[in-house]
């Protein structure tokens, strides 16, 4: 069942496996999404695109950015200043790598999208949501 803006829904999203995400998910995708693994950079697809549209998690299909949003920040993947509403990310503190950064989740589908730094546009929040194209599909208005 897809809920009104065709995402699944938790219950759905609570009964898949790791053999049902496998299933669902090309292997690149998996490795992202489910292993937290991180796209090359300047390599996605959505890294130059400035169309007029959604940006969806690709585990859920759940609205995470707005169009208006993005923007380029040179770092080599979609950057987005600010999420559809408050609630569709989930923030974690991530020390791999022997870094430190906030890694962002679909709050829905617990896919890793990519990480927030606070090195964004001033004019606007501030923030960089620096996301794997992989881990989102693109919908145009």
């Amino acid at each position: 069942m897809l809920l009104p803006d065709h995402s699944l829904s938790p219950d759905e999203i609570a009964q898949l496996t790791e053999q049902d995400w496998q299933n669902r998910l090309t292997a690149d995708e998996y490795y992202v999404l489910r292993q937290k693994g991180t796209e090359r950079p300047f390599t996605g697809l959505y890294t130059d695109v400035f169309e007029t549209g959604v940006y969806r998690c690709k585990g859920c299909n759940t609205k995470l950015f707005d169009s208006d949003s993005k923007y380029h920040s040179g770092c080599g993947w979609p950057s987005f200043d600010k999420t559809i509403n408050d609630t569709v990310l989930t923030e974690t503190l991530d020390l791999s790598h022997g870094m430190r950064r906030i890694e962002v989740t679909c709050s829905n589908c617990g896919g890793h999208l990519g990480h927030v730094f606070p090195d964004g546009p001033r004019e606007t929040t501030g923030m960089r949501y620096c996301i794997n194209s992989i881990a989102i599909d693109f919908e145009p208005n």
